[in-house]
């Protein structure tokens, strides 16, 4: 017997158990991307070639793109652009830490190593909300997977290219050990609200099932490198609760501080965007 389709949830419409469902989610896709598409920026002009640099240049408009996707949806919740970013306080931030740790200086290994991890839960995870029960969520997965696909590309050659070049291989594993336990964090659940996620079809896998599959994909594009997948556990903190490594303020404080310097007190927004609503 087939499993009934979950009802269609719609923004302007839920209880209030809904609206925690979605808003978790939410603020997990659109934090991610933004603090991770910050630390990007980092590499400009500073990447091995002038064709990563731009790469990476592309992929980090790309995040910020995706992050704004998804914090026009939390708009519909009556959040402005500076309660979402610019004056929300650095603990209310639920991103993964993967997001938010700084490159060691000059390491590109560290940054593919990343970038992999990262994309690859990020892949998993939207295939998860593809058939959202929240239309709204639904209809904006295709464009973002569209991108990720080139990232996912971009990643993995230079995975390849780094693992076959003089000592490119020792650094591989130095940076899969150093930030697996951290990229586990992308599948840490928040307090109770996951089994809502999960009952109201606003995603169609759970973060275990989710994590099992992110494993599978990693570890064998690493095995298949020589590179040891390290037997961890998520990092602690994990950012997923609002607790952060210590790398985490200083960040923030660089993301806003433009904002505050100019006195703003609302966004600057030259055009609406195309899907305004």
């Amino acid at each position: 017997m087939a499993e009934a389709a979950s009802p269609q949830l719609h923004l302007d419409d839920l209880a209030d158990r809904e609206r925690e469902a979605v808003e978790a989610l939410l603020f997990r896709l659109a934090d991610d991307e933004l603090v991770l598409a910050e630390r990007y920026t980092e590499w400009q002009v500073r990447s091995p070639t002038l064709e990563s640099d731009i790469a990476l240049a592309n992929i980090a408009q790309d995040e910020l793109g995706h992050a704004r996707l998804w914090y026009q949806l939390l708009q519909r919740f009556e959040y402005d652009e500076p309660d979402l970013i610019y004056e929300r306080d650095a603990g209310d931030f639920r991103h993964s830490t993967l997001a938010e740790l700084p490159f060691p200086e000059g390491d590109w290994a560290d940054a593919i190593v990343r970038s992999f991890l990262y994309d690859v839960a990020e892949d998993v995870r939207l295939h998860a909300i593809q058939e959202s029960s929240v239309p709204a969520i639904r209809d904006r997965v295709e464009k973002v997977l569209q991108e990720e696909d080139y990232h996912l590309d971009h990643a993995h050659s230079w995975l390849e290219r780094l693992a076959g070049v003089e000592d490119g291989h020792g650094r591989l594993q130095a940076a899969v050990d150093r930030l697996f336990p951290h990229a586990l964090t992308l599948f840490e659940p928040v307090g109770d609200v996951e089994t809502a996620i999960d009952e109201l079809g606003i995603r169609d896998r759970s973060l275990d099932e989710m994590r099992e599959e992110w494993l599978t994909r990693v570890g064998g594009t690493l095995e298949g490198l020589g590179i040891e997948v390290p037997a961890a556990e998520p990092a602690d903190p994990a950012g997923r609760d609002g607790e952060h490594t210590e790398h985490w303020e200083p960040l923030h404080a660089e993301m806003v501080e433009t904002y505050h310097d100019l006195g703003r007190d609302s966004a600057t927004t030259i055009m609406e965007p195309d899907d305004a609503q």
